[in-house]
């Protein structure tokens, strides 16, 4: 049986014209960046699950491209397995095609700048140009600006999330500045849900950042949750925590949660709203806000300053796999990290079936008393 053959991008150009067919086996969101001019678009996993499908005739000469040469080559094996004869894998794939200026098309009707932007998830399969849509499509509310706040709307905003919700009533003050890196010292003063946009819009314009200058209470909390996919807690203290919670369990909403002390930080994600029994909330792991002498925030404690960024990192890695449907998330996991160890750990959590707040069956009595316990906290920064 003939060899494989590896050929240049020209030499694939010109059998291409002389009557050869030439497959793209690249993901679909890579096809999306564009595709060789007459290429036909075909995932390597679905070639080779039905290659008579694609290429009906075993003895014509069939010519394969990827991204740079070698899942091309991997597919042409597959197929010569399979008894297809006369195949050609083109050396540097689309990549080397488009260096050399070879004719090429475009592959979605997304702009130029969506695709080069995150063309690095659309080579993902797990993502591709559907995923990108789909966040594109996304409102989140993130509650707070301030440590946590700042790295997970940064990467929320660079991965393409449509429409991002900024909660906070504060302004930036300088002793911000040590952890939370959406701030300034030219924008010291200025409120932090005006600073956040400048540097969100700065990084991406094409995501919708959305400004509400207001503290989380119980006359707010429905109107900032309802409207939105997602909500991640970016708080400084227990009763605002509290409160979204309950919110999100009312309006069937995930809860990404975080929070950091000093050295150590939490996350988890509190799914009880859409999975009521079966996905703890915020309630199931504290029952009872403690007591504001109990609780000392930032300010009153202190936090190493990378703290934030490590447990953002991780809120806005779970806010991203909530929205596009990937993989297993933290509900129904506390994880713990400590910066001084280097070293996570994982708690397990349940649903409380006599939680007040998400057990099946339970009436929702409001935020009464949930907004006593606000008025009680003294405020901080997170």
């Amino acid at each position: 049986m003939p060899g494989i053959e590896d050929i240049s991008p020209a030499e694939a150009r010109r059998r291409q014209l002389a009557g050869s067919r030439l497959l793209d086996v690249r993901e679909p969101g890579e096809h999306a960046l564009g595709l060789p001019e007459g290429a036909v678009p075909v995932s390597r996993a679905a070639l080779e699950a039905e290659p008579a499908r694609h290429a009906p005739d075993p003895d014509a000469e069939l010519l394969l491209i990827c991204a740079g040469g070698v899942r091309s080559r991997l597919a042409a094996q597959a197929l010569q397995a399979r008894g297809y004869r006369r195949l050609a894998s083109v050396a540097g794939g689309f990549d080397q095609w488009r260096a050399e200026g070879l004719p090429e098309v475009p592959g979605a009707t997304e702009d130029a700048d969506f695709l080069e932007r995150y063309s690095r998830h659309l080579r993902l399969p797990q993502v591709g140009l559907e995923g990108q849509r789909r966040l594109a499509q996304s409102r989140v509310l993130m509650v707070g600006a301030g440590g946590l706040g700042s790295p997970a709307a940064y990467y929320l905003a660079a991965a393409g999330v449509g429409t991002l919700v900024l909660a906070d009533d504060d302004v930036v003050d300088r002793s911000n500045l040590q952890r939370q890196i959406l701030h300034t010292e030219a924008r010291v003063g200025v409120p932090k849900v005006e600073s956040a946009r400048q540097a969100l819009a700065a990084l991406n314009p094409r995501v919708d950042v959305r400004t509400a200058q207001v503290r989380v209470t119980a006359d707010t909390v429905d109107a900032l949750v309802a409207g939105v996919d997602l909500v991640l807690d970016g708080a400084d203290n227990f009763p605002v925590r509290y409160l979204l919670s309950d919110a999100c369990v009312q309006h069937g909403k995930p809860l990404v949660y975080g929070a950091v002390h000093r050295f150590e930080g939490q996350v988890s994600v509190f799914d009880a709203g859409r999975r009521r029994g079966e996905a703890p909330c915020y309630r199931c792991l504290f029952p009872e806000p403690p007591a504001p002498e109990d609780a000392p925030n930032c300010a009153e404690a202190g936090v190493l300053g990378v703290l934030p960024g490590v447990i953002g990192l991780l809120q806005a890695t779970e806010g991203l796999k909530l929205l596009l449907g990937l993989g297993e998330s933290l509900s129904g996991r506390l994880l713990h990290f400590d910066a001084l160890a280097m070293r996570f750990r994982e708690t397990r959590l349940r649903a409380d079936p006599a939680c007040p707040a998400c057990a099946p069956g339970r009436p929702f009595t409001g935020y009464d008393e949930l907004e006593q316990a606000c008025r009680a906290q003294a405020r901080g920064g997170a």
